[in-house]
């Protein structure tokens, strides 16, 4: 819990540096994990080594001294912290008083360390053998309707694991597969395909090397994908600009000092990254590239009057792409006057980035959940690929989209099945391969898996790793619900929130974590994952096990399947468990366009690249070319004409954080210290609405739907963050998220701009 009254100064230190080497000194010793900095030297994220279970970004083919960043050795620090949650730690707390625990608390116990089953008449976990936990959870599998269980899948399990746990889920027969990526990404999942042709981003991190100017809308990198900040840096170097849309102004995109230049850590001497940086209004991104592309198209048409070069890549437009005619009409009936309204920037402001963008001959669009978690979030995307098409900067060499995903494997359990939509699997291929008939209805994702929990559709919940309850929105009433259930497994390496809301019958299995040796029948074994460029790594464990009695993530899926399911000749579970590379072939053969020669290639410097058609201008759209999309709104967030007294809560992660693991409680980049429990105001905001300076306040959710969502408590700091736009720490703020809310066509909670009102505690 918080220690002490909330403290906060503006940081005015670059990101990196000394304040980033202090911090990781800080959480080794937390940890007790200093001895593990020497590893984190040789094998984080480099080829014969581990790969990082914090963010998505990409590996470098020639790493750097030290390929990892604050936020990844935190995490790694974390996975293997010498502390340890024991079967004696259970006897001495209930479930009750572990309730009453904060995050940080309840994972700073450390690793658990036995397979443990829920006992309701102590209130507490109690051992059990792996054999029990095993026989007695298939027993219970066997016994649903397979449309009542759901698969849950967070986005650190290998590409190995993942495979195996979208075939289990379809041989016992449905594709209730919701992920991490539920959450985030699927907005992109959804935009990109319609736009481009591809599910994913176009950009490989060579490209850095050659783009001459980076646009970002809604993403921290800072926070979010530190080792971005290499790329980031010799781009700056070159002399290429980089355009920052963002509410917020984020340390990580205003100023940087590597850690692994000895000269810059001496001098402090920070490279400026952003070279314009515009505080969009939450919700308003979709207005700013509106204005943007209304620019170019009256310059484009001076320049053809005036005989000039055109400012639209008119050759690319005519061969490469549908619905121009439309899209043009579209903005040119835009009006400035809602442009700049919505946006809340100033005209000169849009300008000034459109005339950057313009003179650049390769540019990349780096994006985030700023664009995604909003209600217009595909509108978002997709506007966003429209400017970029506009100037033919997608499939060239410098040039592409590119957004940054989460977890460090939440793109590629996307691409090895972990899909609720079935047009997005070879059904029939696993049908061939593996003699069952798959089932052919989509499954349920994250929201509607949540829906039917509440319902009481849902008898049991399998969960591959994560904090399911803490990081969806509608927090109270889901967990109310969630002890409706019979089922609760799960599979997890530290105690969370979701282990304490217990169904009927909650078996916790601990696992491995990635940077461990895994020792199965042929030796330790390689697993490996996917980065947001679609590079595939491989991965080897390094560390001995927290616990003797741990059991890797393979081998779980397989002890489940092996129990739940009837005996499938051609389903070789064990064999699989035995030597992964058997997996691996599995995988090429269901998915030989993706993963040719995948064992051959798993040591490739940098991963393999999977194909991405759209990097070669192969548009795979229904229209056969990248296709132009209209926007149903200048506004992504909800309507306006709430009421002059409501707000847009951004909700948004610290630095001492990744997704719902907290590592401690300060946010040095943006100087707040210990505490979580604050939101971000405007200073004229936080006085319209009667609250002192340093006050405390309550949120409430400003819908009328029959439900009270508030927290309260939360001190008010004075932030340089647009008037109408308010932040506060995710998860913490979940429960004021209505579950309706979220995007159209993607289901992503749109949880960056959640209408709400702020008063006076």
């Amino acid at each position: 819990m918080d220690k002490d009254k909330v403290k906060y100064s503006p940081y005015t230190s670059p990101t990196g540096g000394w304040g980033s080497v202090n911090s990781l000194v800080k959480n080794s010793i937390g940890q007790r994990a200093i001895g593990t900095v020497p590893g984190l030297m040789k094998d984080h994220n480099k080829a014969g080594g581990y790969m990082c279970t914090s963010c998505a970004w990409a590996k470098p083919g020639k790493p750097h001294l030290a390929e990892f960043c604050e936020n990844g050795a935190k995490a790694t620090f974390w996975d293997l912290t010498a502390k340890r949650t024991t079967p004696e730690f259970f006897k001495q707390h209930t479930l009750t008083e572990l309730l009453g625990w904060a995050d940080y608390d309840l994972e700073n116990e450390g690793r658990l360390t036995h397979p443990m089953r829920y006992d309701a008449a102590s209130d507490t976990y109690v051992e059990v053998s792996w054999s029990d936990a095993f026989a007695d959870i298939g027993r219970k599998l066997r016994s649903y309707e397979p449309e009542t269980v759901v698969f849950y899948a967070s986005g650190r399990a290998s590409l190995e694991t993942s495979y195996m746990y979208q075939l289990l889920a379809r041989l016992y027969g449905n594709n209730n597969l919701p992920d991490s990526s539920n959450m985030c990404h699927e907005t992109t999942s959804v935009a990109l395909p319609q736009s481009i042709g591809t599910p994913v981003g176009t950009i490989l991190l060579e490209d850095y090397q050659h783009t001459d100017c980076i646009l970002s809308f809604g993403q921290n990198v800072g926070t979010n994908a530190p080792r971005l900040l290499h790329s980031l840096q010799e781009v700056r170097e070159r002399g290429a600009p980089v355009i920052v849309f963002n509410p917020l102004k984020e340390r990580g995109w205003q100023s940087f000092v590597n850690p692994q230049r000895p000269g810059q850590m001496i001098t402090n001497k920070a490279t400026d990254i952003a070279t314009q940086y515009h505080q969009v209004s939450a919700g308003g991104d979709i207005a700013v590239m509106m204005g943007m592309a209304k620019c170019l198209f009256l310059w484009d048409d001076q320049a053809k009057a005036n005989g000039g070069t055109r400012v639209l890549d008119v050759p690319f437009i005519e061969e490469h792409t549908h619905g121009f005619e439309a899209f043009e009409a579209q903005v040119r009936a835009a009006q400035w006057e809602e442009i700049l309204a919505i946006s809340g920037l100033e005209k000169t402001a849009i300008e000034a980035a459109t005339q950057t963008y313009a003179q650049a001959k390769a540019v990349i669009a780096i994006y985030g959940m700023g664009l995604t978690q909003h209600r217009l979030g595909v509108s978002n995307v997709q506007m966003l690929v429209n400017l970029m098409l506009m100037r033919g900067n997608i499939g060239r060499q410098g040039a592409g989209i590119c957004p940054v995903r989460g977890h460090s494997n939440v793109q590629g359990q996307r691409t090895v099945g972990i899909a609720e939509k079935t047009a997005l699997v070879p059904l029939d291929r696993l049908a061939a391969q593996y003699g069952f008939e798959p089932p052919r209805n989509d499954g349920l994702n994250t929201v509607e898996a949540c829906e039917a929990i509440i319902r009481g559709d849902v008898k049991a919940f399998v969960s591959l790793g994560g904090n399911f309850v803490r990081a969806i929105p509608e927090r109270e009433l889901m967990e109310e619900k969630w002890r409706g259930l019979d089922l609760s497994v799960q599979i997890a390496t530290k105690l969370n929130r979701s282990h304490l809301i217990a169904a009927k019958t909650t078996y916790l299995l601990p696992t491995l974590v990635r940077s461990e040796i895994d020792e199965q029948a042929s030796g330790p074994q390689i697993v490996s994952m996917e980065d947001s460029t679609t590079c595939i790594h491989a991965s080897r464990g390094k560390y001995q096990p927290a616990s003797p009695a741990l059991l890797s993530e393979p081998r779980i899926v397989a002890e489940i399947a092996k129990t739940a399911l009837d005996h499938n000749p051609n389903v070789p579970w064990e064999a699989w468990v035995e030597n992964y590379a058997r997996i691996r072939d599995a995988i090429e053969q269901t998915f030989p366009e993706q993963f040719s020669g995948y064992n051959a290639r798993l040591d490739t410097p940098g991963g393999f690249p999977r194909p991405v058609p759209a990097r070669h201008r192969q548009w795979e759209t229904d229209t056969g070319k990248a296709n132009f999309k209209l926007v149903k709104s200048l506004c992504a967030s909800f309507a306006a004409g709430s009421g002059p007294d409501v707000l847009r809560l951004i909700t948004l992660r610290s630095n001492d954080q990744f997704n719902t693991t907290v590592y401690g409680y300060d946010d040095r980049l943006r100087g707040i210290h210990n505490s979580r429990m604050i939101v971000m105001m405007n200073p004229g905001d936080r006085e319209r609405a009667g609250i002192k300076k340093n006050g405390l306040a309550r949120i409430t959710t400003a819908v009328d739907d029959g439900i009270v969502r508030t927290l309260s408590g939360l001190e008010v700091i004075d932030y340089d963050i647009p008037a109408g736009s308010c932040a506060a720490y995710f998860p913490e703020c979940n429960g004021l998220i209505p579950l309706w809310q979220y995007a159209e066509d993607s289901k992503t909670p749109a949880a960056k701009s959640v209408p709400v009102r702020v008063v006076p505690a």
